[in-house]
């Protein structure tokens, strides 16, 4: 096999995408003689019976079972090879987490069933917490926020609710050009006004630009790091003790966590609250829409705003939830968290412990550095700083023959792996962003790599196959304009007679 991964591996270019194959008559079942009297529909069901069941498809069980058996091989997957989405961390999900949170025990729970029937769940929550405490180096912790977006919310609340309480509520949140595009939405909903702080040359937080721009009407520093271009920020305690001194706030976004736990805690340099992916960086089902889980973690002086309930330990030796914090935010969602993630994430936090969470946050930067190595020269690298997690490149060289960022990312779909993240982070024009992430071997970089500068020669040598692609997948480039604007959300058999 050619060392470049092909789509083949994959799919099979012979199998037809064909949605209607009802034939009339046809069936996938066969019922039981009726032990019932027949009763005629409308008499159970009046008004409701539908006399029409909308062209409904007759196939025979055959036929269902190849349909969808081919619609699963048809999408991509982790199991199937790598997602070097940037900023996203679609690292492997093992096995033993999926069977842990389907223990019947576990999975059958129902958040209204009774405390002293609910021990062992409040236990694993009171674990999570435990743990997660130690690896940011926090004081207090909330594992009610669904997902990340949400754990923003929820911690701008907590600055909010301090700053309020201190009779000062202020008026701006500062938010780097290279942070996640989710922290000025976040800042605009909690009412704040957003301010854009400008990088530096390397790539991070321009101190002097900072310290010209806090004043008393900032109330915090939305701040990712590492940040989007990989690069920790080397001077983060100076940005903590500025915010400090003028009675600011340090929210750090946890997204990238990847490329610290075990090596440095963010509670030691300075951070006042922050919130954490389990859906990213403690290896639970990521994408799609779901399920995801975004605690959200702080110091002391914030801990009395935390959303209720609270996870205590009663005078009995119990565990119960605390609803009695007059200072609280109150509920941010309607129970306590997605208690599967959190069972996800003990059971992968548990199986790795201290030294093999540590091995994966050096893999992680490992591998990225690798593929950063491979590709230099091949692309673009506008930021020479040292990078962690992840790498991001530009298009810039490849621009020259008419083939951009989206253009590679479709070619790359030929060759067998899911594109990278496209065009961002914002502040590199035509941007690579890249994150291998722990999981993957040297032998599966060693594909991608490949893959890419074979895209590169083929930019530079016959450019129209880049800017035509994908050529090798179902469905060729899509409008991508049109489809954001006006989405089909739902099929419609063709008219009798039009095909």
């Amino acid at each position: 096999m050619s060392p470049v991964r092909k789509a083949s591996r994959h799919v099979n270019q012979n199998e037809g995408l064909i949605f209607e194959k009802s034939s009339p008559g046809k069936r996938a079942y066969r019922l039981p003689p009726l032990d019932v009297p027949d009763v005629d529909p409308d008499q159970l069901l009046g008004d409701a019976a539908r006399p029409d069941l909308g062209a409904m498809p007759e196939v025979s069980e055959i036929e269902i079972i190849r349909h969808f058996t081919r619609l699963s091989t048809w999408n991509y997957a982790i199991d199937l090879g790598m997602y070097p989405l940037g900023s996203c961390t679609m690292k492997y999900n093992p096995r033993v987490n999926e069977a842990v949170a389907r223990f019947e025990g576990l999975a059958n729970g129902h958040p209204y069933q009774p405390e002293k029937i609910s021990q062992g769940a409040l236990r694993i929550l009171q674990s999570l917490r435990e743990c997660l405490l130690e690896i940011t180096g926090m004081d207090a912790i909330t594992l009610q926020p669904a997902a990340g977006a949400h754990g923003e919310l929820t911690g701008i609340l907590l600055v909010r609710a301090y700053l309020e309480k201190q009779g000062d509520p202020r008026k701006k949140i500062l938010i780097p050009d290279s942070a996640h595009g989710t922290n000025p939405a976040t800042a605009a909903i909690c009412g704040y006004s957003v301010e854009n702080l400008k990088s530096n040359a390397r790539g991070m937080v321009d101190i002097p630009s900072l310290v010209a721009q806090v004043n008393q009407d900032v109330a915090a520093l939305m701040l990712t790091n590492p940040n989007t271009l990989g690069v920790f920020e080397q001077e983060i305690h100076k940005i903590a003790d500025v915010l400090h001194d003028k009675g600011a706030l340090l929210y750090m976004d946890g997204a990238n966590m990847n490329a610290l736990v075990g090596k440095v805690r963010p509670g030691d340099f300075g951070v006042d609250v922050m919130h954490l992916n389990l859906h990213k960086t403690f290896s639970t089902p990521h994408g799609g829409g779901g399920p995801g889980s975004g605690p959200v973690a702080c110091k002391n002086i914030l801990e009395p705003f935390l959303p209720v309930p609270v996870v205590v330990t009663k005078a009995d030796g119990t565990l119960g939830f605390e609803y009695n914090r007059p200072h609280s935010i109150g509920r941010v969602r309607a129970f306590y968290g997605n208690f599967g993630m959190h069972i996800r994430a003990l059971a992968y936090i548990l199986a790795n412990g201290p030294d093999g969470l540590r091995q994966t946050t050096e893999d992680a930067v490992l591998n990225a550095n690798y593929v950063r190595k491979a590709l230099e020269g091949t692309y673009e690298l506008p930021y020479k700083t040292p990078t962690l997690h992840e790498v991001v490149f530009s298009d810039k060289l490849q621009a020259r023959k008419g083939v951009r960022t989206g253009d590679i990312a479709k070619r790359l779909i030929d060759y067998g792996f899911h594109p990278y993240t496209v065009s961002f982070p914002l502040v590199v024009p035509g941007a690579l962003l890249i994150e291998p992430t722990e999981s993957e071997s040297r032998e599966e970089l060693d594909l991608f790599v490949e893959a890419m500068k074979a895209i590169a020669e083929e930019a530079e040598r016959t450019p129209e196959v880049v800017v035509e692609a994908p050529h090798s997948t179902r469905v060729s480039r899509l409008d991508e304009v049109a489809a954001a604007r006006k989405p089909v959300l739902r099929w419609k058999p063709a008219a009798p007679g039009s095909r």
